[in-house]
């Protein structure tokens, strides 16, 4: 981070958004087979087992917390079952004629998935706006709701715990957790924070700089 960039930092925006988020590549991926889909009239194989690999990909996301540890095991383990797949068992995704296996799916099913995915995250991102917490360099700020109260902490004892619990959410948007501590009040969890490392980063810099009112000098 470059001095100037510093020097323009007067507040962080800390917001948590829920586990549906990291769905934003089976929405992605439901627009574009959408769009193939609909230059050829009859449902193709490759496309409806492509959409099947990245939705069960995604549930596998959503589903478990991969460290890393677990995550080279896991890629480990899935090139064993990929060749064991390949040699020993080869004809298992292929019909009675030797054709690949084709689950069926129309432009209409990737459209709707589409569409309603869209929605879902559009709320999700919109509903974000609405609940965050802004770090500044004296105080904490929390918004919660369009009409709520709002509450606000000092930052003079604050202390920040920033994890990454996941791999593949970290891959996917650069999501980890931060656990933010007064020095008084409650612990703070935000446990699916975008851009995890800028935003520590961000923090790092204004409680490193945190202004001493008048007061303060005097007492």
């Amino acid at each position: 981070m470059s001095k100037k960039k510093e020097k323009s930092i007067t507040e962080v925006y800390l917001r948590s958004y829920p586990k549906i988020i990291f769905f934003w590549p089976l929405a992605l991926v439901s627009l574009v087979m959408w769009l193939l889909q609909m230059l050829v009239p009859i449902p193709v194989a490759w496309y409806g087992n492509f959409w099947l690999a990245v939705f069960a990909i995604n549930m596998f996301i959503i589903a478990f917390d991969f460290g890393s540890t677990k995550f080279f095991v896991l890629v480990l383990l899935g090139v064993v079952v990929i060749l064991l797949v390949i040699f020993l068992v080869p004809d298992l995704f292929t019909g009675a004629a030797g054709e690949p296996f084709n689950p069926g799916l129309t432009a209409e099913f990737y459209l709707a998935t589409a569409v309603i995915m869209a929605i879902i995250l559009g709320l999700v991102v919109l509903a974000s706006r609405f609940d965050y917490w802004k770090i500044e360099r004296n105080e904490i700020y929390h918004k919660s709701g369009i009409f709520s109260s709002a509450e606000r902490l000092p930052t003079k004892s604050l202390r920040i715990n920033k994890k990454i619990p996941d791999v593949f959410e970290f891959f996917i948007l650069r999501a980890g957790s931060i656990t933010l501590m007064p020095g008084h009040g409650d612990v703070i969890n935000l446990p699916t924070v975008l851009n995890i490392n800028k935003k520590q980063k961000q923090i790092d810099y204004l409680l490193s700089h945190v202004s001493i009112e008048p007061d303060e000098l005097d007492a």
